[in-house]
């Protein structure tokens, strides 16, 4: 028997787990009690491992499309179809004309981080669309706009914090979201048995409010005006302090003159929360001694969502919150962060808009467009119309808005690829697929999870099982592709194509010094994407600096470490941390300010008889957990969720189905009537609708569910991070 350690791979908490395997199987998978970062926690996830490894319709050879028909091909086959059909399209349409996806499992996959950017380069294509414009990139705009990078979030020090209040989000549930934070549950009864108050407002009482001391309802989609109402509060009875903060802001009146129009009272009616209670929380926020307010999807999925996401952080910095022991602060990351990067405390700061998709006109943010523009990309005729798509580890035809139009268009590619473990809705309508690889077959580092942790610590995991004869890492997948967009074909020599492009980064990044780094990685003797991770380790904020720090940082010091290295509790970082021109937090970003403008006109707007919301589960994150046994078991959990009133007023039925309709959009769900929804709010979950042909995930087949996103409206969208909008939307309902 042989015991590995692993960082899980299935949501942002990554628990460090213990794995026991004989001869190649799986025997036991266990929390790693001595793991720095979540001291053996694990959720119900962690065990899937075994199915996902084990699973009979996990992709292990390439596939390639024969009249119609997907047929196994060797490697050797699918790269010289992929040569034979890509390069072709870029010669005759430009690097636009070819599209790329990136689902968020891709993550979760060291090699795929490090080397996308490699393949995107060599594209040179403006088509780029990923996961984070459904769920996460108003947070990321907002704090680009304010603290000068786009993964510079602050987060909750929940371990000594006093007073959390959270606002769209189910930490109980996800262990964090854009925060990392394993075992939240025993941080928040911690948390609690100490004196602090938990305050969770939500339109539905999710598992974290009903373990909270206080729950408040809201309507879907009004956090804006809940959180106007909480600034102006501030304002207006003078509970405004920043403390130690205050010489490193810009844009304090600016904020006090953009909130005045928004009193609790002019507020509440449009929130679903009163007045009083929105001038308590204010209270409750400044006068604990230590509170960070922290949200989540559900702020972000909405019209408002950047500017939801905004202030939020504003409130932070108006109680005193941010960058403070206990309230909100800024992850010191070992490795790839931009904010440890460059000149401390000032920068370039973030520009969007930099280019538009072609058809919308949707600004770019973050490097890419809005992946509702997709399909509309690949329909539209005329200079720059996709022609083909490149997706990797995603599946936008069940998590995108409106998954029928997008899968229409995909079938009028000329050339597709998809990279994925599974023949799923989106890669049944590739050319070529690639197998990617088990999680257990390959070595890992969280690249963004750690600058997004509640403490900070690193962690590297050494593949678990030996990999199939052939099967290569996804970061060589990556570079072979590359190698393919740049000319040079499929059969070019990856590793030296990989030291050159290693050689083009250092050059522009150390100047001189380059050639000595280059050595001193080759003489490691380190391939790929560990080869990044020791330049990234070891030039980090803890690194060794290659010899000049003594016990710093590096790949093999973190080998001989299998349960991490703790990098202490997060340290107040301004001004070191800030990247914006001015040096300042900038609490009122022009793009914000006339933003406003949106939520004034919406102000007096009346409530709809009934709107949708989605809602996260444990055991399905993402669609491709349906099809692990170990999470499918037990109830049905694809549910719509409607409150007794709503329920008894529609003539509803507990466990009947129903129909939800969106004008001409429709779906058919198993209802389930229960009080902790919002009176007027209904909820789905999302990542379901198994039900498409050409698809091989069996499991998931037997109880395909409801597809939400088929009722959505894919051209909805914030207006300013393109992010789409998720919940909200009026429907109506009637019995089946």
């Amino acid at each position: 028997m042989t015991i590995s350690h692993r960082i899980c791979p299935f949501c942002e908490a990554a628990c460090g787990l213990e794995i026991q395997h004989e001869d190649g199987q799986l025997q036991h998978i266990r929390g790693d009690a001595a793991d720095v970062f979540s001291a053996g926690f694990l959720c119900p996830k962690a065990v899937a491992l075994k199915d996902l490894h084990e699973d009979r319709d996990r992709l292990r050879t390439p596939l390639i499309k024969r009249d119609g028909q997907f047929v196994p091909a060797s490697w050797d086959e699918a790269w010289a179809e992929i040569e034979r059909r890509l390069p072709p399209i870029l010669a005759r349409d430009g690097g636009d004309a070819v599209a790329t996806v990136l689902g968020n499992p891709v993550a979760h996959k060291m090699g795929l981080m490090l080397y996308f950017p490699r393949l995107a380069k060599a594209l040179g294509t403006r088509n780029m669309y990923s996961a984070s414009t459904l769920d996460q990139l108003p947070k990321m705009l907002s704090c680009g706009l304010m603290f000068g990078q786009f993964l510079s979030v602050p987060v909750p020090d929940i371990e000594r914090c006093d007073y959390l209040l959270v606002i769209g989000g189910n930490p109980m549930v996800s262990n964090g979201s854009m925060w990392t934070v394993p075992d939240f549950r025993g941080k928040a009864k911690a948390l609690r048995a100490r004196g602090g108050k938990l305050v969770v407002v939500d339109p539905r009482r999710t598992e974290t409010a009903t373990a909270a001391d206080a729950h408040h309802f809201i309507r879907p989609g009004a956090d804006v005006f809940f959180l106007l109402g909480l600034a102006h509060t501030l304002f207006d009875e003078g509970l405004a302090k920043l403390g130690a903060l205050e010489s490193h802001v810009a844009g304090l009146d600016a904020l006090r003159e953009a909130v005045a129009p928004y009193p609790a009272e002019a507020v509440a009616v449009r929130c679903g929360i009163e007045a009083a209670t929105i001038r308590t929380l204010a209270r409750e926020l400044a006068a604990a001694p230590r509170a960070a307010l922290y949200g989540r999807i559900g702020t972000c999925t909405q019209l408002y969502g950047t500017l939801s996401s905004w202030l939020i952080d504003a409130i932070n910095v108006l109680t005193g919150n941010l960058d403070r022991e206990g309230g909100v602060m800024f992850p010191k990351a070992a490795a790839f962060a931009g904010n440890t990067r460059g000149k401390p405390g000032a920068g370039r700061g973030v520009v969007t808009g930099r280019y538009r998709s072609r058809v919308s006109g949707a600004p770019e943010v973050s490097g890419e467009l809005p992946i509702t523009c997709l399909a509309e990309e690949i329909e539209t005729s005329g200079p720059g119309q996709v022609k083909a798509l490149i997706a990797i580890a995603g599946n936008p035809v069940l998590s995108a808005p409106n998954g029928a139009r997008l899968a229409a268009a995909l079938d009028q590619l000329e050339f597709m690829v998809s990279m994925d473990i599974y023949l799923n809705e989106t890669s049944r309508h590739a050319d070529v697929i690639l197998p990617g690889v088990s999680p257990l077959e390959d070595s890992h580092y969280d690249v963004s999870f750690t600058q997004l942790s509640h403490r900070n610590h690193a962690r590297y995991s050494p593949p678990v099982l030996a990999r199939a004869d052939g099967l290569p890492d996804e970061w060589e997948s990556l570079l072979r592709l590359t190698a393919i967009a740049k000319g040079l074909g499929a059969q070019a020599d990856i590793d030296a194509l990989d030291d050159e492009l290693l050689e083009e980064d250092l050059s522009k990044a150390a100047g001189e010094a380059a050639p000595l780094l280059m050595a001193a990685l080759k003489q490691s003797g380190l391939r790929g994407a560990e080869r990044l991770l020791e330049l990234g380790l070891r030039t980090g904020p803890y690194g060794d600096q290659f010899g000049r720090v003594p016990n710093g940082l590096s790949l093999a010091k973190l080998r001989a470490a299998p349960s991490g290295i703790d990098l202490g509790a997060l340290q107040p970082r301004i001004p070191e941390a800030l990247r914006t021109p001015s040096g300042k937090i900038e609490l009122a970003p022009a793009m914000l300010l006339e933003d406003l403008a949106r939520v004034a006109t919406d102000l007096q707007a009346e409530a709809p008889p009934l709107v949708i919301i989605g809602r996260r589960q444990l055991r399905s994150n993402n669609s491709w957990m349906h099809n692990l046994p170990v999470l499918a078991k037990g109830a049905f959990r694809c549910t719509a969720l409607v409150h007794p009133d709503d329920a008894a007023r529609l003539g509803l039925q507990d466990g009947a189905r129903a129909e939800i309709r969106n004008g001409t959009r429709r779906v058919t769900a198993q209802v389930e009537v229960s009080d902790e929804m919002m009176r007027g709010v209904v909820s789905l979950p999302h990542g379901w609708g198994h039900d498409l042909p050409g698809t091989q995930t069996s499991l998931a087949a037997e109880r395909p569910g409801a597809n939400l996103n088929l009722l959505l409206d894919e051209t909805l969208r914030d207006p300013l991070s393109g992010n789409a909008v998720l919940s909200g939307i009026a429907v109506e309902m009637t019995p089946a």
